[in-house]
């Protein structure tokens, strides 16, 4: 049965090949999954999966074979030999539960009724005491109680009395155009890396101590090095207020898990479009405000720069002095992107908007052209490609 996991995995697009699809049948017939549906899941994924950016996919087709091939009934019963559900049973099941399935005539009745009631059933089931449904007592489905049931599905209430539980999705979801949360931006920012030794050298070097034990004679000679630490430097630049009040929340998330991932990050607040000022926090207040000119004379140009923000706005805004909307700007927007961008050796544009309706907006359009099309989708894969224009 599981040619077809492997074919519905890649109409999915998880990039199963097949050696890793033998190596997850080899796992399989050494017994590593241990006959348990949780090992079964947390082996299958860590065979056939090479990029964690694939889980949802994997999550989603996983759920829909076996889900699917549940909702056939027979089928299912007939690919998994009962030896193995018999086995499973005996490690899981206390001496009451035991006397209680011998109550109905033992695990070879139970199974064989279940495969009658599917063949007979022709529709869902809600309550009742026969049937394969939710809810009601029938020793098959989901949601009753039943002493000695079989739990098909996994809709409604649990009474957590069946004796095999079929599905219990608990993984959490990775996808690259899943809306984001904080644990997966973290995964995309982690993209962006330059590791260096340096410090204290509290690390062992077994490398460096086999060379020098070599030259010493075969004397041990042990070697310490500094431990390897990111030393990307990171300039955040956000957009707030007006139109970018809907993402507020995705902003929030991608701050936090820059926050934890870089230890050298910096960042800056603007409104539509940087000028002569940024500030620190928001709402503003004199001692937040910074001149634009003093973070390009601080920060150095090894620094990486990242801006957030919808590129949304009035062209005036970006093309003209005075075209601000909150202030008399003496020199245009453009003039300031353009500054920050030649300073800066690595900058990129992270937009919340779909990619889609960019070109509806002349200023979306201007920007794209200062940071020369270094623009990307504020979602994983496009945080991914904007770490990865980063990390050059």
């Amino acid at each position: 049965m599981f040619i077809s996991f492997l074919h519905q995995l890649k109409e999915a697009g998880v990039p199963v090949s097949i050696r890793e699809y033998l190596d997850f049948l080899a796992g399989l017939d050494k017994g590593i999954a241990n006959l348990n549906t949780n090992s079964f899941y947390h082996f299958a994924r860590a065979s056939l999966v090479k990029d964690e950016r694939h889980y949802d996919r994997f999550d989603r087709t996983f759920s829909e074979f076996f889900e699917g091939a549940l909702k056939k009934g027979g089928e299912i019963l007939n690919n998994i030999p009962e030896e193995w559900v018999k086995n499973a049973l005996q490690k899981n099941l206390t001496k009451e539960d035991k006397e209680k399935i011998e109550s109905l005539g033992g695990w070879d009745k139970l199974l064989e009724t279940l495969k009658e009631r599917l063949k007979e059933q022709k529709k869902r089931h809600q309550g009742g005491n026969k049937w394969v449904g939710t809810g009601g007592t029938s020793p098959f489905g989901s949601g009753g109680y039943n002493p000695e049931g079989i739990r098909i599905g996994n809709e409604g209430k649990r009474q957590g009395k069946a004796v095999k539980v079929w599905e219990k999705r608990l993984w959490t979801n990775f996808d690259d155009k899943k809306t984001l949360g904080i644990r997966d931006i973290r995964v995309a920012v982690r993209r962006l890396r330059h590791f260096a030794r340096t410090g204290t050298p509290d690390e062992f070097d077994l490398n460096g101590t086999i060379s020098a034990t070599a030259n010493n004679g075969g004397y041990l000679d042990v070697k310490m090095v500094p431990e390897r630490k990111n030393r990307v430097k990171l300039l955040l630049f956000l957009d707030v207020g007006g139109s970018m009040d809907p993402y507020i929340e995705a902003c929030e998330e991608l701050f936090s898990a820059s926050k934890s991932e870089f230890k050298d990050l910096e960042h800056f607040y603007f409104h539509n479009c940087p000028y002569e000022i940024l500030w620190k926090n928001n709402p503003r207040s004199s001692e937040d405000i910074v001149s634009t000119w003093d973070i390009i004379r601080k920060y150095g140009s090894d620094y990486r720069v990242l801006f957030v923000g919808d590129a949304s706005m009035s062209p005036y805004e970006v093309a003209y002095a005075g075209g601000s909307i909150e202030h008399w700007n003496e020199e245009s927007g453009a003039t300031w992107l353009d500054r920050i961008t030649s300073h800066f050796d690595s900058v990129a544009w992270l937009n919340p908007e779909n990619k889609k309706i960019w070109n509806s907006s002349a200023s979306n359009k201007m920007i794209r052209e200062i940071f020369d099309e270094r623009m990307y989708e504020l979602n994983l894969s496009g945080i991914e490609a904007a770490m990865k224009k980063l990390s050059r």
